[in-house]
């Protein structure tokens, strides 16, 4: 019987794997539900193998995973890790995509506005494309004065206030983008 874990199983074997939570208490706590439903989930988790219950004293109960819960967390982990690759290589494209575009439209400066791990999937788009006559810099503020393209790469209140012909926001156009082969992906934790 190879029972698939639910997205709240594989959270609470995760904390569990973990060692995160020293009791249902702390579990329920942790996962944002109730005791009566962290009890039950652990009791689901335990029927199905993937955790063992032991009695460390009279009041006090430990929660460890079995190797099955193990493997199970490891195989878990490794295709959440693969689909998250693989949507970054959808999303890099079509950046690249909506970059490439403004590059044809004339524009070879480009600053980009933030500083997360985004702006430096941007940067890095903009360097490996090889655009010839292609500036790149990073911006922390408007202050700067850039005399190019601002590439929005982040959001908050004073980001969502720039429009215009200087400004573009990636998050938004690609937000704003249709693409079947991102909507159509299977969720996750399905099969």
């Amino acid at each position: 019987m190879n029972d698939p874990l639910n997205e709240r199983e594989f959270e609470l074997v995760n904390i569990v794997g973990a060692d995160l939570a020293a009791n249902q208490r702390e579990l329920s706590r942790q996962m944002n539900l109730s005791l009566g439903m962290t009890n039950m989930l652990l009791r689901r988790l335990v029927t199905k193998g993937y955790i063992r219950i032991k009695q460390l004293d009279r009041r006090k109960v430990g929660y460890f995973l079995t190797p099955k819960g193990f493997a199970e967390k490891i195989r878990k982990s490794v295709k959440y890790t693969l689909k998250t690759i693989s949507s970054m290589g959808l999303i890099k494209r079509q950046l690249l995509g909506i970059l490439e575009g403004l590059y044809t439209k004339g524009h070879r400066k480009f600053y980009i506005l933030g500083d997360s791990d985004f702006a430096q999937l941007v940067e890095s788009s903009l360097i490996q494309s090889q655009w010839a006559g292609l500036e790149v810099s990073r911006i922390t503020s408007l202050l700067e004065g850039p005399d190019g393209l601002v590439l929005i790469c982040r959001e908050d209140e004073d980001s969502r206030k720039l429009s215009g012909e200087r400004c573009v926001d990636l998050i938004k156009e690609l937000a704003s983008q249709k693409n079947n082969e991102f909507e159509n992906r299977v969720p996750l934790f399905n099969k």
